[in-house]
């Protein structure tokens, strides 16, 4: 049976066969669904900030409008 995974950055479901897997020194996996992910988390960038991500569309609120 074929295991589902999720991108530990944008939270997004990652299609078997596919994404990246990342070992870092300590042992923790990190999954990424793209080399977006992957690229935004090595730049340091907060999930919660970015609006293309799960952690940014809750932040955001289901109305989706930005508040002002």
């Amino acid at each position: 049976m074929v295991e589902h995974r999720t991108c530990d950055y944008s939270g997004d479901e990652i299609e078997p066969g596919t994404g990246t897997m990342y070992v870092k020194n300590d042992g923790t996996i990190l999954h990424f669904k793209d080399s977006k992910a992957e690229k935004n988390y090595f730049l340091g960038r907060e999930a919660r900030d970015l609006e293309w991500t799960a952690q940014g569309r809750a932040e955001k609120g289901p109305s989706g409008a930005s508040e002002e």
